[in-house]
């Protein structure tokens, strides 16, 4: 088997494997969906449904931005081709950022900042402490379990 051949198998792996995580990702988190519904208020089951359903679908695109970055190798690169590629990482990327924002309710760039860590390279304004990054909690400091 050729060079070219394998990347170009790799990238359809990989496409499959996206497309894979998405529908069976859907489908357990309908599963989970419906037990958690029995469970608690509906409410509860339909964020915690759309966060696992956001989250497969998050899955399933990055493994299709590989993909298309991983066939950049196999094929023979022309201006069209990259041109297409190009817009189809742009959209699916966009696709992916929004809905991280959607799940997470902040911007990426501020995730460490809301957990109280410092990012790498930001320096601690003067007259502040820097602020350690959060290992596990003892079980009498974690919150309750909300039934």
């Amino acid at each position: 088997m050729a060079f070219t051949e394998w990347v170009s198998l790799s990238a359809r792996f990989f496409e499959g494997a996206g497309v894979a995580v998405m529908v069976l990702g859907t489908l357990a988190s309908i599963v989970m969906g419906v037990a958690r519904h029995r469970r608690q208020s509906g409410e509860s089951a339909f964020r915690s449904f759309r966060e696992k359903v956001g989250r497969s679908i998050l899955l399933g695109l990055e493994l299709l931005v590989a993909a298309d970055i991983i066939r950049t190798v196999s094929e023979e690169p022309t201006l069209r081709g990259v041109l297409v590629l190009g817009l189809v990482v742009l959209i699916r990327t966009f696709l992916s950022f929004t809905l991280a924002v959607e799940l997470e309710g902040h911007w990426p760039w501020r995730s460490a900042e809301l957990r109280g860590v410092n990012p790498p390279g930001r320096r601690t304004p003067p007259g502040q402490r820097p602020r350690p990054a959060e290992g596990p909690r003892p079980p009498e400091a974690q919150p309750p379990l909300e039934h």
